[in-house]
């Protein structure tokens, strides 16, 4: 009885390696002049990573989405290594290095030098689930992952062929467990095992499919994409942070309006972002919506393609504006002053998009500066100008303001004003305020004058004003 309870405790246990039987064959071993991969696109401390383990007695390759730019001759944002170490042992030969997750555990080990640090993320390799017990839900989602299995389990494990690829930096050759090479050269996304039962175990592999669709331009399989549409439902019992750091990935892989054309194409925008739900139709009245919405997602794609650095929070209030727009107006037309109305318009707006998913209150506070500073641009008079370029988030709703300018909604004077105010000196700056008053017809949000009041003449020359 008290082996049978142990076993029972080892069973549930999801630190304790399962041993089973390797079904998936020996990899295709693809050597430097197939594969080409320019080693100067490697990271120097990813590299450093597979060492260090590999000097231990481990196995270390890096893995993934870094192989698969590599093949493609891009350098890699981002560089992951798989090892056989477990998380503890790899934490023991790390200095700076972290056990993070739950749910599936892995190691950050950080780098520290000239710029940002680096994180190279480390994973244990990932066993089969098909007898897991209780680490499955009914649905087929996996709950915990922290199974460990050999290379060969792992790269069955993985979503697609492309990203299923071993890189030994020390050999310089590829491991190809499921004809990623092949498949690349094919310029085709395909799904690793049945799409349906990978789509149940972790149903934000679907939204990675559209994801790496859009980027590499590849085409998606036909048997990948068929159940998409059928299975986008189970997206709606995924943690509402993970489902929001999956759709920012999308937002900021450079290929933004492509993914999201994507979604609407695989029947995945709607619930998503409710904004989706109608700037992706094409009829008249979304018109205004989507121009909007695809200028500034082409900005925002422009900026990561050069490498410069864009915010989260402008991206997400772009996105939200023309449903905020709308309801600011209707707010109007029921009667409400402006401001009120548009504060009014921002809570709206939010609570609806949260009935999908949920965006970060740190980046609902960004959009709601951006959202408020719009109506003070139209205010070119007196200290306001002074004020509103000394806001911490100026250059956000300045750039916000542009974009409306630029699709018509905004009077492109008014962001020519602004253009050449902050580019002018303090002489230059009082002229144009000079020429914003004299402008005939007052600007929406101008201050009001209020008249003075003349004061009563005096009785006799030499009787004192009255106070």
């Amino acid at each position: 009885m008290i082996t049978k309870f142990i076993k029972r405790i080892l069973r549930r246990d999801p630190m304790v390696k399962h041993t089973q039987a390797n079904n998936t064959g020996a990899p295709k071993r693809i050597p430097k002049k197939s594969h080409r991969i320019d080693p100067h696109l490697l990271s120097k401390n990813a590299v450093k990573v597979t060492q260090t383990l590999q000097q231990a007695g481990y196995e270390a390759f890096i893995v993934g989405g870094a192989v698969r730019d590599l093949v493609l001759g891009i350098g890699p944002k981002d560089f992951d290594v798989a090892t056989n170490a477990t998380p503890d042992q790899v934490q023991r030969l790390f200095r700076k290095a972290r056990l993070i997750g739950r749910r599936f555990q892995i190691v950050h080990v950080t780098f520290f030098g000239k710029g940002h640090p680096e994180i190279i993320e480390v994973s244990t390799f990932r066993a089969l689930l098909d007898n897991a017990g209780d680490h499955v839900a009914e649905s087929g989602r996996i709950l915990r992952d922290n199974v460990w299995g050999s290379q060969g389990e792992d790269a069955a494990r993985r979503d697609f062929t492309i990203n299923a690829m071993y890189y030994d930096p020390s050999s310089e050759t590829v491991l190809d467990y499921h004809g990623g090479m092949v498949d690349m050269q094919k310029k085709t996304l395909r799904m690793i095992g049945d799409p349906t039962k990978r789509y149940r175990e972790d149903p934000i592999r679907m939204l990675r499919a559209i994801r790496f669709a859009a980027k590499t331009e590849f085409t998606l399989d036909a048997a990948t994409r068929a159940p998409i549409a059928k299975l986008g439902k189970l997206l709606q019992d995924v943690p509402s942070a993970r489902l929001f750091d999956e759709i920012l990935k999308l937002l900021m892989s450079g290929y933004s309006w492509a993914a999201i054309q994507g979604l609407r194409d695989a029947g995945l925008h709607h619930g998503l972002l409710p904004l989706l739900d109608h700037i992706l139709d094409n009829n008249e009245a979304s018109k205004g919506a989507n121009d909007f919405v695809k200028l500034a997602l082409a900005n925002t794609d422009e900026r990561i393609q050069s490498g410069k650095s864009v915010s989260a929070g402008f991206l997400f209030a772009t996105l939200l504006w023309p449903d905020l727009l709308q309801n600011w107006k209707a707010n109007i037309a029921k009667g409400m002053a402006n401001i009120p109305a548009l504060h009014d318009a921002m809570d709206d707006t939010i609570a609806t998009q949260s009935s999908g998913m949920t965006i970060q209150r740190r980046f609902e506070s960004d959009m709601r500066e951006i959202w408020s500073m719009q109506p003070r641009f139209e205010k070119r008079v007196g200290r306001y100008p002074y004020r509103l370029v000394e806001s911490p988030r100026f250059r956000a709703g300045y750039d916000f303001m542009l974009l409306r300018c630029a699709t018509g909604e905004q009077n492109p004077a008014i962001g020519e004003w602004w253009t050449n105010f902050i580019a002018a000196d303090p002489v230059g700056q009082e002229e144009l305020m000079a020429r914003a008053k004299n402008e005939s017809g007052s600007t929406l949000g101008s201050p009001v004058k209020r008249r003075r009041r003349r004061k009563p003449k005096a009785a006799t020359p030499t009787e004192p004003e009255a106070s």
